[in-house]
């Protein structure tokens, strides 16, 4: 039987795009982030430009990704959310090859990419389904 953390990051290893949560100067904000799941670790890519990997790196961040927009309802839904120590990592090549190309540009300037780790000390799964019988595991 595969833990909470375990079934959080393969249902994380189905979509390509989540939210960090942190705070910066004392107020919370939220950014959009490209993960993959690399080695039984989440990795994380953002736009250095923004500077909000500075306000993650060190700090402990909630992250959440979910299936919501895309899952036809019958299949099921789920979200994901994370807590855990962000840290900066340069990723093997292995999972830079995993993150695709990144985009070419963000608000107008050029992506510069900058890479984080997230070391999960809480994670929850919340599904959305037909019925209240349908076990976590068939998402695997």
């Amino acid at each position: 039987m595969p833990t909470d953390e375990q079934l959080a990051l393969d249902l994380l290893g189905r979509t390509d795009y989540g939210r960090v949560a942190t705070s910066m100067r004392a107020l919370p904000f939220m950014a959009a982030a490209r993960h993959v799941v690399a080695d039984g670790r989440l990795l994380l890519r953002m736009h250095r430009g923004h500077g909000y990997h500075q306000a993650c790196a060190g700090s402990v961040v909630a992250y959440g990704a979910d299936n919501l927009n895309a899952a036809p309802a019958r299949d099921g839904r789920w979200t994901v959310q994370l807590i855990g120590l962000c840290t900066a990592v340069e990723p093997a090549d292995a999972a830079l090859e995993l993150f695709g190309p990144p985009p070419g540009c963000a608000d107008g300037d050029l992506f510069d990419p900058v890479y984080l780790r997230i070391e999960p000390q809480v994670t929850k799964i919340h599904r959305f389904g037909p019925t209240r019988t349908r076990p976590l595991e068939h998402l695997r």
